[in-house]
């Protein structure tokens, strides 16, 4: 990096200055290096790593090399080929991002942008990783799905000048069942692919040599933490966690700042490499089909390692940041062990049990006690937890993979778990980054959603006419324990009766898609009040009164009852009236049981005299 930069500095003594004047700004300006206290939060600390806290099995990279080509001080401006109408580059920093990489970071940066608001993930952030990893996919060598032409490779982590990391995915990404390579245009390493790997193409293939997977898994990984890289802390954080390196922070940060001021689209296929690295390295292999790209070598650097081997180097990174004060030479001797290499054993340290129903966050979390083989405790280690198995369930922050240090005491509290709405169990499984123990695991279980009382919203009474709809459609509430009862599964049968509760062949019916009748109805679910509506409800032919059941998960029962009745018609020829058969009125009718009024019966005697004779 320190000849890289130099040849730049021969532009003259004014371009001198501020170049010097921008290093000595943003070394100073960024506060690099992550701790994190003995809750597991992390906090901005010296810039210098430490064991502790930039183990290399936890980043995502493994602290593999990187490329060290800065962007140039001016803004980009590409020019146009007046032959091809195309942009060209100004020079080999200034070359362009390929299209096909260029939409895998835009890609990434939106559906982010929907998943997690909050962290406000920039695009030129994955354009800037991927410039320092890969060269942009060594200049975007990759087919019309985004794969690599040939699997880009770190230098294997064997401890030989890089961290020592073991294998770990018995070479199935990387082809080395020894030790772990970083993979693909985002550089993960395996262990860290396996929790962090995304499908980005939606090929239901999680491939770390595929640029649209590979930008969405580093965007999930720089926003885990509940990080939000609009602040310059957590921007710092999330990029150390990638490679915790400060000369790694600020190369990444004034690529980010470049792309920031304008950038272009290229075709595929046609950038430029980089050509220094922080290893002092030519650059990262390519298998199975190199590049001439692959054998640029400076001419102050070795050979292009083989496939399969490593670059031997310095380790990373090779030279101190402008202005800072030069290293320390390190102790003969073997190191002191870190406390991660003390660690004997996993110990549960006193998780109650994990239960929760469905959309609820677990009242319990997990904690875990590393402990030496003496049984003593062992502060500031890194416990990893990862959920596995068949669930939706996921820590707080909507990961399933969390990192949280042990404090003092040697106790890691997981974050909170929130259960998904699939029921079942699942485990939590614990380990120690960085020390090969057996992981502890702890059992989880997701119960589904419950009520205890069910309720008609109104007491509105059902009734219907044969072969005819009914006006109202039932409504019912939800509650546990007084409490609204949300998202709870309801079951609805029409029923012969209460005393009977078969379902019933006839009467009342709903109607499936396919307008059929159907007298089951499952699959129905209360809304966040609580409430449910039902589909109306029909009838056939068949009078009386019947009856509706609704039941659901914790045991409420709520019984409506239907009424199918004829209508009531009026007989033919006859006056309308509002009721065919009127009961008399006993006002106006008389009494049969009463004597009849002597002054008002005629005289027998006079009938005949008094009789009118009709008229002629």
């Amino acid at each position: 990096m320190a000849a890289h930069f130099g040849s730049r500095l021969r532009k003259g003594a004014a371009t001198t200055a501020v170049a010097a004047a921008a290093v000595a700004a943003l070394s100073a300006s960024q506060a690099p290096g992550v701790t994190v206290d003995d809750h597991g939060r992390r906090t901005a600390a010296d810039a210098t790593p430490s064991p502790e806290t930039g183990a290399a099995g936890d980043s995502a990279t493994g602290n593999s090399p990187y490329y060290t080509d800065l962007p140039p001080l001016n803004t980009p401006r590409p020019s146009t080929s007046p032959a091809a109408g195309t942009p060209v580059s100004q020079g080999p920093a200034e070359a362009g991002i390929p299209a096909t990489v260029l939409d895998a970071y835009k890609k990434a940066a939106a559906s982010l942008r929907a998943s997690k608001p909050g962290c406000n993930l920039p695009w030129e952030l994955l354009a800037a990783i991927g410039k320092v990893e890969s060269g942009q996919a060594r200049g975007g060598r990759v087919d019309a799905e985004g794969t690599t032409l040939g699997r880009i490779l770190g230098p294997q982590l064997d401890g030989n000048g890089f961290a020592l990391i073991k294998d770990t995915d018995n070479g199935a990404y990387d082809g080395n069942s020894s030790y772990d390579q970083a993979v693909g245009p985002m550089q993960f390493i395996p262990s860290t692919w396996a929790w962090a790997g995304r499908d980005g193409n939606g090929d239901g293939v999680k491939d770390p040599n595929n640029i649209y997977d590979a930008a969405l898994a580093a965007g999930h990984y720089l926003c885990r933490n509940g990080w939000d890289l609009s602040t310059q802390a957590d921007l710092d954080r999330a990029i150390l966690s990638y490679n915790n390196s400060r000369d790694y922070l600020n190369t990444v940060l004034r690529w980010m700042e470049y792309y920031r001021k304008g950038t272009h689209e290229i075709p595929d296929g046609t950038g430029t490499l980089p050509v220094g690295r922080s290893d002092g390295g030519s650059g990262r292999t390519t298998r199975p089909e190199p590049s001439p790209q692959d054998t640029r070598t400076p001419a102050d650097s070795p050979k292009p390692p083989a496939p399969g081997t490593s670059t031997p180097g310095p380790g990373e990174p090779a030279d101190p940041a402008p202005g800072s004060p030069s290293p320390t030479p390190p102790p003969t001797g073997s190191p002191a062990p870190t406390p991660t290499d003390t660690v004997h054993h996993l110990e549960d340290a006193g998780t109650e049990r994990l239960t929760a129903t469905a959309g609820d966050v677990f009242a319990e979390r997990i904690r875990t006690r590393a402990e030496t083989a003496a049984g003593e405790a062992v502060g500031k280690v890194r416990i990893r937890y990862r959920i596995i198995g068949d669930t939706d369930a996921t820590f707080a922050d909507g990961e399933s993979v969390a990192t949280v240090v042990t404090g003092s005491s040697g106790v890691a509290v997981a974050p909170a778990l929130r259960a998904g709405e699939k029921t079942g169990s699942f485990r939590v499984r614990a380990t120690v980054v960085g020390r090969a123990v057996p992981g502890l695991d702890y059992r989880a279980g997701v119960t589904e959603r419950v009520a205890d009382a069910l309720t008609r919203t109104d007491d509105t009474a059902l009734t219907c006419a044969p072969g005819d709809t009914f006006a109202d459609r039932v409504q019912v509430k939800a509650t546990y324990k007084g409490a609204a009862a949300d998202g709870v599964a309801v079951t609805a049968t029409l029923i012969e009766s209460a005393q009977n509760p078969v379902a019933n062949d006839r009467g009342p019916y709903f109607k499936d898609a396919d307008g059929k009748a159907v007298r089951t109805l499952t699959g129905l679910r209360t809304d966040a009040r609580g409430l449910l509506t039902l589909p109306r409800l029909y009838a056939d032919d068949t009078t009386g009164t019947f009856t509706l059941r609704l039941t659901t998960a914790g045991g409420a029962t709520l019984d409506v009852t239907l009424t199918v009745r004829a209508r009531e018609t009026s007989s033919p020829g006859a006056p309308a009236s509002p009721d065919p058969s009127p009961s008399p009125d006993p006002s106006s009718s008389p009494d049969p049981s009463s004597s009849p009024d002597p002054s008002s019966s005629p005289d027998p005697s006079s009938s005949s005299g008094s009789s009118a004779s009709p008229t002629a």
